[in-house]
């Protein structure tokens, strides 16, 4: 019976987060919402997200930032089993390979911000993130890349980004783990803070 009820009440405390849009990463408390801290600049949070994680801090630092969201989508899916993913996945990173998108962002010149996000697969980012960050223009722009992982961290995300656009501008990078419910708070604040710091 205690075992139910603890079931139970940790559903309610997820619905309770989840209606409110808000998640604090620690039960019981109060949910903190970060200001702004890129005001009048024009933001794109473009994302690559296979199992919704990387989307979940996408939506965050949109929220944050009022920025537009662009969802990077392949083409051909990705198997939803996750052996046969991960090995397709070292098949394309291995070889360089770059997915075709299904779409391009519209207005791209307006954006003075770009957020680019991707899970780590095999120590570096997705290969649609690859194919992304090669279709665009990006001087005068700055890009501020983030990461989730399920325990690998950063490994060579952020330094193969930098290889691939040797002469774009670039923020501080961030890793987050890998959860639904997205960044704890005050993780994502301070590495906001922290990157907006570098744009005074």
């Amino acid at each position: 019976m205690q075992k139910i009820t603890r079931y139970l009440c940790s559903g309610l405390l997820f619905l309770t987060a989840a209606a409110c849009n808000t998640d604090t990463g620690e039960a019981g408390s109060a949910a903190v919402i970060p200001q702004n801290p890129f005001p009048g600049q024009k933001i794109l949070v473009a994302y690559y997200s296979h199992s919704g994680n990387t989307q979940a801090v996408a939506r965050q630092i949109a929220q944050i930032t009022g920025a537009d969201l662009f969802a990077l989508e392949t083409v051909q899916t990705y198997p939803s089993a996750y052996n046969q993913l991960t090995a397709q996945a070292k098949k394309e990173i291995n070889a360089g390979f770059r997915p075709e998108l299904k779409k391009k962002v519209s207005g791209w010149e307006q954006y003075d911000l770009i957020f680019v996000g991707s899970p780590n697969w095999w120590g570096t980012y997705a290969p649609a993130v690859k194919t992304f960050l090669a279709q665009y223009d990006f001087s005068g722009k700055r890009l501020v890349p983030f990461f989730t992982h399920g325990g690998g961290g950063m490994q060579h995300c952020e330094s193969d980004m930098h290889q691939q656009l040797p002469a774009a501008s670039f923020l501080p990078a961030a890793t987050f783990p890998g959860r639904s419910s997205g960044a704890k708070p005050a993780d994502l604040q301070n590495w906001l803070e922290k990157a907006a710091a570098e744009t005074l």
